[in-house]
C-alpha cells in the first residue's frame, strides 16, 4: 500500500507539474499540443506503473526512489531537470505568441516516437531487474548481457534521447527542441560517469564492454 501510495503521488505531482509549466505561459488551457503530449506521456506512464506494481514491485520502487549519491551525477540531473523546466515553458510561450509552426505530420511522427520509446522503456525493464534511477553496483547485481543490452550497452539512455527528442516538436515548438537538445550531451557525461563506476564495482562489466562496443547508438557511439 505505501508503495501504491507513493507512485500515485509521484505520478500526480507530475501531471500538476508538467501542466502547470505548459498551461501558464501558454495563457490558456486551449493547447492541443500540451494535452496531446501530457496524454502521450501519462496514459502510458501509468499502465507501465500497474505492470511493474503487479509484476515487479522491487523494480518500481527503485525506479522511484532516485536520490544521487555521486556528485558529477546530481549535476547531471539537475542539467535535466532545468532543461525540462525551460523547454516547457518555452513551447508554452511558442503557442502563445506563435513564434513558430510545426507540421502536423511531423507531430504526427514524434508521437510515434514517444510511444515506441515507451515500449522499449517496458522491453529494457523486462530484461533488467537492476534499473534503478541512480547510477549506482547493487548488491548480487551481475552483468546484463541479452536483449537490447547485446546492442549497445545503455539501451535505456539511447530510448531516453529519442524520447525527449519527440517532445518539443509534439508541443509544436521549434524553440523548445533547441532548449531539449543539450540534453544529449548531459546524457553523454552521465553514461561516462556510470561506466566508470560499474568498472570499479561490478564484476565483468570491463569484459562486457569489449563485447558490446557502442555505448549509444550503433556503429557511432
Amino acid at each position: 500500500m505505501k508503495l501504491l501510495i507513493n507512485a500515485l503521488t509521484k505520478l500526480s505531482l507530475g501531471l500538476v507539474l508538467v501542466g502547470a509549466l505548459l498551461f501558464i505561459p501558454a495563457g490558456t488551457f486551449n493547447y492541443v499540443g500540451g494535452w496531446l503530449f501530457i496524454a502521450l506521456l501519462f496514459v502510458p506512464m501509468l499502465i507501465l506503473g500497474i505492470v511493474l506494481f503487479v509484476k515487479a514491485p522491487t523494480l518500481l520502487e527503485k525506479r522511484l526512489g532516485a536520490k544521487e549519491k555521486e556528485g558529477a551525477q546530481k549535476g547531471v540531473v539537475a542539467a535535466s531537470g532545468l532543461l525540462f523546466v525551460l523547454g516547457f515553458v518555452v513551447a508554452g510561450l511558442d503557442f502563445r505568441y506563435c513564434w513558430s509552426y510545426v507540421p502536423t505530420g511531423v507531430v504526427v511522427i514524434a508521437a510515434a516516437v514517444l510511444l515506441i520509446s515507451y515500449a522499449l522503456y517496458g522491453e529494457v525493464m523486462r530484461g533488467n531487474a537492476y534499473l534503478s534511477r541512480t547510477v549506482e553496483v547493487q548488491e548480487g547485481q551481475s552483468v546484463i548481457d541479452t536483449g537490447l543490452y547485446g546492442i549497445v550497452r545503455h539501451p535505456m539512455y539511447a530510448v531516453t534521447v529519442w524520447l525527449f527528442l519527440s517532445i518539443p516538436l509534439i508541443l509544436g515548438s521549434w524553440w523548445s527542441l533547441l532548449c531539449f537538445l543539450p540534453y544529449v550531451p548531459v546524457i553523454v557525461i552521465r553514461i561516462i560517469n556510470e561506466e566508470k563506476v560499474l568498472c570499479e564495482g561490478l564484476e565483468g562489466y570491463a569484459d562486457y564492454k569489449k563485447r558490446v562496443k557502442y555505448r549509444l547508438i550503433p556503429f557511432i557511439w
